[in-house]
C-alpha cells in the first residue's frame, strides 16, 4: 500500500490519509503520489528555497569570501535546493542534515527553513520539537565562526532565534487547523452514520409493527381455516375476507414503508404517510378487529384526548402486545388498561394468563418486545414485561403526557 499523502488531500481520502499525516505515524519512505496542489505546494516551497539562496548568495558574493568557500557553498546550495524535492519522503533526515549544515555554511539556509516547517506541518511535538532545538543549537557555531559584518553578534543570534521560533510557530499553527478540520470532518460523518441507523432502526421498527400485526392476522385465520374445512360456508366467507382484508392492509402498510424509504422531506422530517396514522381513538377498531379473528380482548380505556404522537406511541405497543399474545398465548383472554392524565404520564398494561397455549404458535423473530421498549424509550418513557407471581404475562408502559403538547406532539 501507498503511503498517503501529506498534503492536497481529497476529502474521500480524510477518513484514512489524515490520520497518519497529521498525527505523524505515518511510515517513511515509499513511493509518494503527488496530485495537482501537492505539485504546486512543492514548487512553491522549492522556489522559496532557491529565492532565499540566490539572496544569500548575492550576499555572500558582496563579502568577497575566498574562492574555496564560495565553491562548497554553491555546490551544497544548488544540492540543498533539489533536496527540497525530498521533503515528503523524508522530512526529518532532510531537516537534521540542513540543519548540521546551515551551522556553518549560509547557502543552506532556504533548504533548512523549508524543511524545519515541513517537520513542524507533519510531524507531532516530539519530533518538530528536537529538530526545532537543533536548529537553534546550530545558530552558536554559525554566529561565532561567521558573523555578519553589518550588526553585532548578539543581534544576530536574536534575529535567527526568532526566525526559527517563526517558522516552527508557523508549521504547528497549520497543524492544529488541519487536525481541527479532519476532527470536525470525522465528526460530521459520524453524525452522518449515526442519523443514518437511527432512521434504518425507525423504519424497522415500523415495519415491524405494522406488518407482524397483519401477517399474525393471516396466519391466524388460515390456520382456523387449515383445522376447520368442514366448517360452515358463512364462518369460511368471514374467515376468507378477512385474509383478503389484511393482506390488502399489509400491502398498502408496506407500499407506505416503501415510500418512506425512497422518499425522505427536503428539510430533515419524517415523510408522512398519505393514509392517517392510527391514534389512541383508535383502539377500539383495534381491539374488535382482534375479536373477530377470534381473541378474547377486553378493552378498559380510561383516558381520551390525547396528543396523536402520543397516541400514536401507545397504539403500536397495544398492537404489537396483542400481536405477541396471538402468537405466543392462543386463545387465552387478554385485557388491556390504558390510563392517564394530562401533566402526569399516559400508561397501558397488557395482560394474559400463562396457563394456556396455542395449538400452533405463530413463528416470530422476537424482535417485538426490545421494538417496544426501543420506542417507549424513545418517547422518554419506559416499558416493563414479563410473567408476575399470579401466572400472567405482562406487558406495562408509560409515556409522558406534557401540560403543553408541541408540533410533534401533535401530528
Amino acid at each position: 500500500m501507498t503511503r498517503p499523502r501529506e498534503d492536497g488531500l481529497r476529502a474521500h481520502e480524510y477518513r484514512w490519509a489524515l490520520p497518519s499525516v497529521l498525527l505523524g505515524d505515518g511510515s517513511a519512505g515509499g513511493r509518494v503520489r503527488r496530485s495537482t496542489r501537492d505539485w504546486i505546494v512543492d514548487t512553491a516551497m522549492f522556489l522559496f528555497a532557491c529565492g532565499l539562496t540566490f539572496f544569500s548568495l548575492v550576499e555572500l558574493d558582496a563579502q568577497n569570501q575566498p574562492v574555496p568557500l564560495m565553491a562548497v557553498e554553491q555546490v551544497t546550495g544548488a544540492l540543498s535546493c533539489v533536496a527540497v524535492w525530498l521533503r515528503r519522503r523524508w522530512p526529518v533526515g532532510l531537516a537534521v542534515v540542513s540543519a548540521v549544515l546551515s551551522s556553518y555554511l549560509e547557502l543552506v539556509g532556504g533548504a533548512a527553513v523549508v524543511a524545519l516547517f515541513t517537520v513542524a506541518v507533519h510531524r507531532p511535538f516530539k519530533v518538530s520539537g528536537p529538530i526545532t532545538l537543533l536548529n537553534l543549537l546550530t545558530l552558536a557555531p554559525y554566529v561565532v565562526l561567521r558573523p555578519p559584518t553589518d550588526m553585532e553578534k548578539g543581534w544576530a543570534a536574536a534575529l535567527g532565534v526568532a526566525a526559527v521560533l517563526t517558522i516552527f510557530a508557523w508549521g504547528i499553527v497549520i497543524r492544529a487547523r488541519r487536525q481541527l478540520v479532519w476532527s470536525l470532518r470525522q465528526r460530521a460523518d459520524g453524525a452522518a452514520e449515526e442519523a443514518k441507523r437511527l432512521e434504518r432502526e425507525r423504519i424497522a421498527r415500523e415495519m415491524h409493527d405494522v406488518l407482524a400485526h397483519r401477517i399474525s392476522m393471516l396466519s391466524l385465520h388460515a390456520g382456523a381455516l387449515e383445522f376447520r374445512p368442514d366448517a360452515p360456508a358463512a364462518e369460511i366467507a368471514r374467515a376468507a375476507g378477512a385474509i383478503r382484508t389484511n393482506a390488502h392492509l399489509a400491502l398498502q402498510d408496506l407500499r407506505e414503508v416503501i415510500g418512506v424509504l425512497r422518499h425522505s422531506a427536503p428539510d430533515g422530517e419524517d415523510v408522512v404517510p398519505d393514509r392517517p396514522q392510527p391514534t389512541l381513538a383508535d383502539l377500539p377498531a383495534l381491539v374488535e378487529e382482534c375479536r373477530h379473528a377470534g381473541m378474547d380482548v377486553q378493552l378498559d380505556l380510561r383516558v381520551s384526548g390525547a396528543p396523536e404522537g402520543l397516541g400514536r406511541n401507545l397504539y403500536r405497543i397495544v398492537q404489537e402486545a396483542l400481536t405477541n399474545a396471538r402468537k405466543h398465548a392462543g386463545a387465552v383472554p387478554v385485557r388491556v388498561v390504558v390510563a392517564g392524565e394530562r401533566g402526569k404520564e399516559l400508561s397501558v398494561e397488557v395482560s394474559n394468563p400463562l396457563w394456556a397455549r396455542p395449538s400452533a404458535r405463530i413463528p416470530g423473530a422476537g424482535a417485538g418486545l426490545i421494538g417496544l421498549t426501543e420506542r417507549a424509550e424513545l418517547a422518554g418513557g419506559r416499558l416493563e414485561h414479563g410473567a408476575t407471581p399470579q401466572g400472567e404475562f405482562v406487558v406495562r408502559a408509560w409515556l409522558p403526557w406534557p401540560v403543553e403538547t408541541t408540533r410533534e406532539d401533535d401530528t
